[in-house]
Parts: C-alpha cells; sequence; structure tokens
C-alpha cells in the first residue's frame, strides 16, 4: 500500500528538519533516503523511529521495487535531469521539490502531460526563496485592484547555518545573467546589479539589495499575472553585500569559472559568521485602488533559514497527502496562501500608502 513518504537527502541540513516534522504527523512512514546509509540510520536513530533510513543514489539505476509503498517524494537534493522526476510519476507518486533552479523546475513544468496522464501531482517553489517570497507576494497583492509591478527582497543572515547546497547555488550565480519580465517582455539583466533600496522594517532600516536569479520572479507573472517581477538579494552584514556587490562590477567573480577559486568561494561563505541567524522579506507591490495609484508594502523576519523551508515543505507534504484529486504542476502560491502556515507563520500587515502623497 502506497502510504510512506520518500525525502531524498533526508538527512542532510534541511532534510532532517523536514522528516523531523513529517515524522511527528506520520510516524513510522517517513523514509529519510540519501547514499550514505551510515548517516541514515545515524539520524534515524534520533527520531525515536518516526523515520526509517534508506540507501539511495538516484544517479544509479532505482530498485525495482523502490516506489511500491511510496506516495509522496521530497527532493532535497540538486538533480541533472528530469529522470528521477519521471520515475516518480510514471510510477503514480506525488513528488515536491525545495529547489531554487529555475531552469531545473521549468524543466519539471514540462512534464505536466505525464504527471496529469499518471494522476498524479507536483509542488515546486516551495522554501523561502522560492516558496514565503510567492506567498508573500500573493498576500500584498490581493489588497490591489490592479497590480503593474511586484519586487521582491530578500536579506539572508550570514550568521545562519546554511547548506553546502544553498552556498553552493549562490555562488555559481554571482556571475550569471538571466531575463525577467518587465511589462510583459524578457529583459536580460546582470546578477547583482541594478541596486535598489528598500525599508525592512523598524529594527533593520533601509538596504540596497542586487537582483539575484531567484525563481519566484520566473513565475508569479504567470502565476499571479503580474506584467513585471523582479527579486533583489543583500545579507545582513551591509559591509558583506557592498563588497559582493563591488566584485561583481570590477569582474572578480569571472575567475568562478575556475573550480579553485568557485571551491574557495563556497568554504568562504560557509565559514563566516558576520551576522544573525536571520532572514527578512520585503513585498513592494504597485499598482492601483479605485484608480488610485498606491504602493502596498509588508515585510516579514524569522530566524533559520532551514527551518522555515522545512516547515513549508511538511505543509505543502500534507497537502499532496490529503488532496487526492490534485494533478498537475502547481507552484505553492497556486495552492495555498500564507494563512496556511499559521502559527509557524503569521500572516504580516500590508501597508497601503497613495504613490502621490508617498512622493
Amino acid at each position: 500500500m502506497k502510504e510512506h513518504i520518500l525525502v531524498v537527502g533526508g538527512y542532510g541540513h534541511v532534510g532532517k528538519m523536514i522528516c523531523e516534522k513529517l515524522g511527528k504527523r506520520y510516524p513510522g512512514k517517513v523514509i529519510a533516503a540519501g547514499r550514505n546509509l551510515n548517516k541514515s540510520v545515524e539520524f534515524c536513530n534520533t527520531t525515536n523511529n518516526t523515520v526509517m533510513p534508506l540507501e539511495l543514489d538516484i544517479s544509479k539505476p532505482l530498485p525495482v521495487d523502490l516506489f511500491d509503498r511510496i506516495q509522496l517524494v521530497v527532493m532535497c537534493l540538486d538533480q541533472k535531469d528530469t529522470d528521477f522526476v519521471r520515475a516518480c510519476f510514471k510510477n503514480k507518486v506525488n513528488y515536491i521539490d525545495i529547489s531554487a533552479n529555475h531552469s531545473f523546475l521549468a524543466c519539471i513544468e514540462e512534464l505536466e502531460g505525464e504527471a496529469k496522464k499518471n494522476e498524479v501531482a507536483s509542488v515546486l517553489s516551495v522554501g523561502l526563496a522560492p516558496g514565503l517570497t510567492n506567498l508573500l507576494a500573493k498576500h500584498t497583492k490581493s489588497y490591489l485592484d490592479y497590480t503593474e509591478s511586484i519586487d521582491i527582497h530578500i536579506m539572508l543572515g550570514l550568521g545562519d547555518q546554511h547548506g553546502k547546497a544553498a552556498i553552493e547555488w549562490t555562488i555559481n550565480n554571482f556571475n550569471t545573467s538571466f531575463h525577467v519580465y518587465s511589462n510583459w517582455k524578457e529583459v536580460k539583466v546582470d546578477t547583482l546589479s541594478d541596486g535598489k533600496r528598500t525599508h525592512f522594517g523598524k529594527e533593520l532600516g533601509k538596504r540596497t539589495g542586487y537582483r539575484f536569479n531567484f525563481s519566484d520572479q520566473h513565475t508569479l507573472p504567470h502565476t499571479l499575472q503580474v506584467p513585471t517581477v523582479s527579486t533583489r538579494l543583500c545579507f545582513d552584514s551591509q559591509v558583506i553585500t557592498n563588497i559582493v556587490a563591488l566584485c561583481k562590477q570590477v569582474g572578480i567573480f569571472r575567475l568562478l569559472k575556475y573550480s579553485f577559486f568557485r571551491k574557495a568561494m563556497v568554504w568562504f561563505f560557509s565559514k563566516i559568521k558576520w551576522g544573525k541567524e536571520i532572514y527578512a522579506l520585503k513585498i513592494d507591490v504597485l499598482g492601483e485602488i479605485k484608480g488610485k495609484k498606491v504602493i502596498a508594502e509588508c515585510d516579514m523576519q524569522g530566524s533559520q533559514e532551514a527551518l522555515i523551508t522545512a516547515t513549508i515543505a511538511a505543509t505543502a507534504s500534507e497537502k499532496l497527502v490529503t488532496a487526492k484529486e490534485l494533478k498537475g504542476i502547481y507552484h505553492l502560491d497556486e495552492l495555498l496562501d500564507i494563512a496556511s502556515f499559521y502559527p509557524d507563520v503569521i500572516v504580516p500587515k500590508v501597508r497601503i500608502t497613495e504613490v502621490d502623497k508617498k512622493h
């Protein structure tokens, strides 16, 4: 009987938090899978047997009976192709992915037909960004009659413990270009360019963020029907933010094509603790209410990025386990709203100001 949840990368930094949360909801039905059986067993022994271990390398041929008892897979690893996702769909297994890699998520979106054919569902944009940012954007936009643009601002705390995969993804995107939607037209922009200031709240104040290739800005124009969406990143250390932006401007990050430099950058960002264990999100939505041009704003702060990712993934998992009628590919904001995560996430207040008065 298909009643188990398979968490691939289940003993990793984020994966183990997802397993712990799901293990409390579905004791004995959660499996922490990964290439190292000893690490899986060691982790599972800390969960009072609510999570079970499994040795699994998805880059190799899969065991023929792997999916016999699995109803849902939660993927916590980066993948090079969609072979494993296809295998899930073929075996009528629902699928959740916490990846922030837009190009890979776009490949999964192309499997919509296979998901519907096999009567399964997949949820993407699950985490902090994308994920919580999508929900905040949806929440803020709901106050307006018409939305012209959405600006998403993300602050990451350098004192937080980030998984190696998350750090590698961030570093790998330091010297890239990507496309964003501007008035429904795709415009090419550079990472760490086009700095823009916003107010993160009384404690953090104003900060400058720079364009970064988070996938929320690629999907929200379609899911929320907004012509212009952009996402910017800064760190809680303004010094580090300025240094990173300067390195981009002078071309230092071109050296990332060399593996030794890339590895050194990953090591550096994994070791520095020049900040707090926080994250902060700010949403600025420009649009109209009753014919008047307004800006709607909301902000949110929290600690432990990995923990909020696990919370969102666990809630999305429960949605797929209980909503048997779902079929196809969904982004988080198409299935849930921010109130679905209460009390783990408190719905923030939205402040609305007429543009003329603000300026």
